[in-house]
């Protein structure tokens, strides 16, 4: 029988409201019945008001594409993230927006991405030597790992005098923040005041103060040596970026509240994501060794002949890759709120609506993939990945407000797993069944235990 990868078993009908709000707070995901996917369209009424939950290609394209000026970014987003990003590209709206993706866009072209190969190889390399040093047989935490890996890849690409800090502390406070300000509160769900107590805004205060204090560390660090002339770099990095952008209509520069903001941004989203797409990658290669195998020999045929193999070089690693983004979107949820009414198939939308557009729901839905549930990544072998809906597949989102970080991350994410691959199997725990849980992005409930195992020669 194929194996199943874990995930929360769909609702026979909507849970009540007490449940509801509780089930929210514990783990969203838990909250999707059969229908939503089943149904390309599914519209009601609940404690938030008047939702429609969108899974069809066409109607998705429509929210987020053809008609994204209707649909803005929607409160409850920004009452969950605000405290820590008000102010950068993943909350901005309307000309804000706008301006902050002309700036930074161009740290993120493809001959840009290109550049930063070198420093992700080595990074790589180093989380290598890292697991040399363990024992054999050991069980280490893969979250963990990818989510030191990925920060040093940003020490190497984006901030040139580093982090200034202990990585093992910005790992505690992204965990910390999104386990406490990335849980749904109630309070926010039926929209009460601001002014009323959040238990986990709350708790999440500490991270917030110790984000604050190493931001502007590397703030006036980068700035200190740039007035001494001793910043030297072969290509932009994305803290000159900030500091020095100005708008060519009005030359004005980001705001020192919008540049800790996106600094921010891509210290906490931008390397959690990545991480957690690793993740799950090794844990369901782990459970399918045919698969893992095929991934090994094209990972040592790659590394004799680079050290920073591209994605179109890559396409094992990167089917495998998207086809665990698939099962386990890094966001799993987009939300957005309807500005003025509109109208979707025979579907009226009101002003507003709350429009959710689920990846995690879309890539699973029964009428878009075959035996969705399963593990397969060759829907995404060159002549299948072709075939398939570009709405049907949102790990990034889609329209205008994709993710600007794609390129950078798949590319990341190819060559830490062409090196772990090339040297290493792990394992999953015999008696530990992660659980997928919502919190912002998609993570493994308390980590993810596997078992160290070195190859000890390549794949025939």
């Amino acid at each position: 029988m194929p194996h199943r990868p874990p995930a929360p078993k769909p609702l026979e009908r909507p849970l009540g409201t007490v449940p509801l709000l509780f089930a929210m707070r514990r783990n969203p995901l838990s909250t999707w019945t059969r229908a939503h996917y089943e149904e390309p369209i599914l519209q009601g009424t609940s404690i938030i008001g008047e939702v429609c939950v969108v899974s069809e290609p066409t109607a998705i394209r429509h929210v987020l594409v053809d008609n994204a000026a209707n649909y803005r970014k929607d409160d409850l987003q920004q009452r969950l993230l605000g405290p820590g990003l008000a102010g950068g590209l993943l909350l901005a709206e309307d000309d804000m927006w706008r301006r902050q993706r002309r700036l930074l866009a161009p740290l993120f072209t493809p001959r840009m991405v290109a550049g930063y190969k070198p420093a992700m190889a080595q990074s790589a390399q180093w989380l290598v030597a890292r697991w040399q040093r363990q024992r054999e047989g050991r069980v280490i935490d893969v979250a963990r790992e990818f989510s030191r890996v990925t920060l040093d890849v940003l020490e190497r690409t984006i901030f040139p005098e580093g982090l200034g800090r202990d990585p093992t502390e910005f790992i505690h406070a992204v965990t910390d923040y999104f386990e406490t300000a990335g849980r749904v509160d109630p309070l926010d769900l039926l929209r009460l005041p601001e002014w009323l107590p959040r238990f986990g805004r709350r708790k999440a205060a500490p991270a917030l103060a110790f984000f604050g204090e190493a931001v502007e560390a590397i703030i006036n660090t980068h700035r200190a040596a740039l007035a001494q002339g001793i910043t030297q770099t072969d290509r932009p990095d994305l803290l000159s970026a900030l500091l020095s952008a100005a708008d060519p209509e009005t030359g004005a520069g980001l705001s020192e509240d919008e540049i800790r903001a996106n600094i921010l941004t891509f210290i906490g989203a931008g390397h959690e994501t990545t991480a957690n797409a690793l993740t799950w990658t090794l844990y369901l290669l782990g459970t399918h060794p045919h698969w893992r195998k095929r991934a090994e020999q094209e990972a040592d045929e790659l590394l004799t002949q680079s050290e920073s193999p591209s994605p179109e070089e890559a396409p094992i690693l990167r089917a495998v890759l998207e086809e665990s983004m698939r099962l386990y979107p890094p966001a799993a949820t987009l939300t957005r709120d309807a500005i003025g009414a509109d109208r979707i198939g025979t579907f009226h939308i009101r002003a507003g609506t709350r429009m959710v557009v689920s990846p995690w729901l879309v890539q699973r839905h029964k009428k878009l993939w075959t035996d969705p549930d399963l593990f397969d990544p060759a829907r995404f072998m060159p002549g299948a990945r072709e075939k398939i809906d570009r709405f049907a597949y949102l790990p990034f989102g889609a329209g205008p407000r994709i993710c600007i970080g794609m390129g950078f991350a798949i590319q990341e994410a190819v060559i830490l797993l062409a090196h772990v691959l090339k040297h290493f199997q792990l394992a999953p725990l015999p008696d530990h069944i992660p659980e997928p849980v919502q919190r912002v992005t998609l993570r493994p409930q308390g980590g993810m235990p596997m078992i160290l195992q070195r190859r000890s020669t390549p794949s025939p």
